[in-house]
């Protein structure tokens, strides 16, 4: 995650030297990312819609296959065979969204390291004067830039952003509610932005056949136990695959919410520019793409 870091590092570093703020270098790093991973958007936009029509149509075999476990994997496999759609696409997407993840937290806890390269004995030195004056902290760096920059300039960083110290990690300076401000800003974007990619995945035909399914689950009352139990595994096998999935979408938003309230403040600002791009990504792919399948 080093190496990735030091290439984000040369990027906001390039930023930063030109709007002299490192609060718009991140906004401006966190729009190019953006724009660099757009073809990969693209690929999860158009996978999420093919996996909602398959979700139909594997209801479909699921009924007509419903006695045949063996053959219902079969005919599931072909489907996805078919629509030229692996069950785990989602997965790639979430692990290159993890190491980018990773990458950034590194980059904005070691922001001396990764983006101004300062010598790293001159960051040994002191870092060792501010642990004997016992002053330690979980991110050294921060540290070394809030107490040495006033003294060294290879080591400053202007970190004043509308009157935020992006510097400050909001766990250590609960007496300041202003640092809780983006923290809670990038926490009801991320919210809103499950909710889009939830409804996103749901087409009107889906959410029909969602309220059939409900109804065929009211019929299992009918049904004798060894049924009962014979159609309960069938849905696992289904949804199995699909949950893995969801899952990795799932895990990045909570982790970052945790990680938000225990790093320094430009992560969350970065974080929050992110969710805002995404949302505003989203909505008019899922416009360009809903015309595309009305003009075919």
């Amino acid at each position: 995650m080093g190496f990735i870091a030091d290439l984000f590092g040369y990027l906001l570093n390039y930023l930063y030297d030109w709007v002299q703020n490192y609060g718009l270098a991140i906004i401006l790093f966190s729009f190019i990312l953006q724009v660099i991973l757009l073809p990969l958007s693209i690929k999860q936009q158009k996978s999420m819609k093919k996996s909602a029509k398959i979700q139909q149509e594997m209801q479909k075999l699921q009924v007509k296959y419903k006695n045949n476990p063996e053959l219902l994997n079969q005919e599931v496999m072909g489907l996805y065979k078919k629509e030229k759609v692996s069950p785990f696409s989602g997965c790639l997407s979430s692990i290159i969204q993890l190491i980018i993840f990773l990458s950034v937290f590194y980059l904005v806890s070691q922001p001396l390291t990764h983006m101004r390269k300062v010598d790293p004995a001159l960051l040994e030195k002191y870092s060792k004067e501010i642990t004997e004056s016992g002053q330690s902290s979980s991110y050294p760096e921060i540290k070394i830039i809030e107490q040495k920059a006033d003294e060294d300039e290879n080591v400053y960083i202007n970190m004043d952003f509308l009157g935020l110290d992006l510097s400050k990690v909001p766990m250590q300076n609960l007496s300041d509610i202003r640092v809780l401000i983006i923290p809670i800003l990038y926490v009801i974007t991320t919210f809103v932005n499950i909710k889009i990619m939830t409804n996103l995945n749901k087409s009107k035909e889906q959410r029909q056949k969602e309220k059939e399914e409900k109804e065929r689950r009211k019929q299992k009352n009918a049904l004798t136990d060894g049924s009962k139990k014979e159609e309960e595994g069938m849905d696992e096998q289904l949804q199995s695959m699909q949950q893995m999935t969801n899952s990795m979408n799932y895990m990045m938003p909570i982790m970052s919410i945790a990680i938000a309230v225990i790093a320094p403040l430009g992560l969350s600002l970065y974080w929050l520019v992110k969710n805002i791009l995404q949302f505003c990504e989203r909505l008019v792919l899922n416009k360009v793409m809903k015309k595309e399948n009305e003009e075919a």
